[in-house]
């Protein structure tokens, strides 16, 4: 399964997003899933990556044509995918994807996963979408999804294919389940 992860170029200010991140990236290369990630080899995005080539899985970095953002590619990519822009990285990531997870990062990631969730509401983007929850990061949103069912803005069936993990385990189970 190819799983597009969205998460900071930044390390974050606890070891434990590094480590989630890792021990993230980890598991795919272990279960033989392809990550499809930004390609970058700073912060979360590094760690994830390092995570899955370390356990022998298959990384493919989707960079888009921005200098300082290819600057920052990862060396050790299994192969990387360049596009015109941010909107041209997001809709490759999104096509190469099975499924989706959300590791802690900033606007960047909220505009990534947000957009997966909005045409998965449409039903034009299958596939689970995860929120790996490190330190509570995610529990605002999920109390904002939560209003979105409660004020009618939304349907349950939305959200149906929409987790939120805090370990490898839980993981594992929201896809396998």
């Amino acid at each position: 399964m190819n799983i597009a992860v969205y998460c900071a170029s930044r390390p974050g200010n606890d070891p434990a997003f590094s480590n989630d991140a890792y021990a993230v990236g980890r598991w795919l290369g272990e279960c033989g899933h392809t990550l499809v990630y930004g390609g970058s080899f700073t912060g979360l995005m590094g760690q994830v990556a390092s995570g899955c080539l370390d356990a022998g899985g298959e990384v493919i970095g989707v960079i888009p044509r921005i200098d300082e953002l290819v600057e920052r590619q990862n060396p050790r990519l299994s192969r990387v995918i360049f596009t015109k822009d941010m909107a041209d990285r997001r809709s490759e990531m999104i096509r190469l994807a099975d499924g989706f997870i959300a590791l802690p990062g900033g606007l960047g990631t909220f505009d990534e996963v947000t957009e997966v969730l909005s045409l998965k509401s449409l039903d034009l983007v299958k596939g689970k979408v995860a929120f790996f929850d490190t330190l509570g990061y995610y529990s605002r949103l999920k109390s904002a999804f939560n209003a979105i069912l409660e004020r009618g803005f939304g349907e349950k069936e939305y959200f149906s294919q929409v987790g939120f993990v805090n370990s490898v385990e839980a993981l594992e189970a929201f896809f396998m389940s």
